[in-house]
């Protein structure tokens, strides 16, 4: 089967967002996609967050989830929508990730679990956690592509959260993301590739790329990983659409010639040597 990757620039203006991700529900399934990924605040990057909450709801009231919704249903495809901001039932606000069916039905949502407060070499200083609360479960869901694990951006740095997902039955793990250009360059095809291969699963990353309207700038290259560990699809650094083929069978071969899930071990406590 085919997924349909989107490589997004998102702004300041939900609105508009929500154009590009329903115009790409159209071509993903014009395009023979069955399931169409998008990346982390697919509907809003605004790092002003005075200006930001202006337009953050709860879900039920997401003018780009409610779009979304209908385009998926419009169009009988399934969309991974990689996150959107939306305000949690404590008040602050979350980055969840939303996983529709074709008929426009939410089959599955996602808080991200490790919230990104780095001060990066490059004079960058991120504070997640000063707005957003951290999710407090792992989620799988069954798609027409196979058991999806979901995570978002930052959780990709933590390799327990995807031996939990592949263990549970996970084929393949969705990762959107809107990583900056330093730690892209850096981390962000090592990491990916090696949670394909330590999980015996495919890794299908939609990114946000390029100058975005709030002054960032993200280093795209969305990416789409076998579980053998080769890059099926790298969408460098423009906006687009991008597909890659899914082969179920390309899992079980995998985890039957290296398998890693079936060897895991609980670990001991670490004894530290006198």
């Amino acid at each position: 089967m085919k997924a349909a990757l989107l490589q997004m620039t998102s702004g300041i203006d939900p609105a508009a967002n929500a154009r590009t991700i329903v115009d790409s529900v159209a071509a993903a399934q014009a395009g023979g996609a069955a399931m169409l990924f998008t990346p982390e605040m697919s509907g809003l990057i605004d790092k002003d967050r005075a200006r930001a909450a202006r337009h953050i709801t709860r879900a039920e009231d997401d003018v780009v989830l409610a779009a979304v919704r209908d385009a998926a249903a419009r169009h009988g495809l399934w969309v991974h929508i990689g996150s959107l901001a939306v305000l949690a039932d404590d008040g602050r606000f979350a980055n969840r990730a939303f996983v529709i069916d074709d008929t426009g039905a939410i089959r599955a949502t996602y808080d991200k679990l490790h919230l990104f407060d780095v001060d990066l070499p490059t004079g960058e200083s991120w504070r997640e956690s000063a707005a957003y609360a951290p999710g407090e479960r792992a989620v799988t869901v069954a798609t027409p592509l196979g058991v999806l694990g979901l995570a978002i951006c930052y959780d990709l740095r933590f390799p327990t959260l995807f031996q939990a997902l592949s263990g549970a039955g996970a084929t393949i793990l969705a990762v959107p993301a809107a990583f900056t250009v330093p730690t892209g360059m850096a981390h962000w095809h090592t990491l990916l590739r090696a949670r394909a291969i330590e999980s015996g699963a495919f890794v299908l990353a939609a990114a946000q790329v390029g100058s975005h309207a709030d002054g960032r700038a993200t280093y795209g290259h969305s990416l789409a990983i076998d579980p053998w560990g080769g890059v099926l699809l790298d969408m460098g650094s423009a906006a687009g659409l991008g597909f890659a083929d899914i082969d179920p069978a390309r899992v079980a071969d995998t985890r039957q010639r290296i398998p890693v899930i079936d060897h895991r071990r609980a670990i001991p406590p670490v004894e530290a040597a006198p």
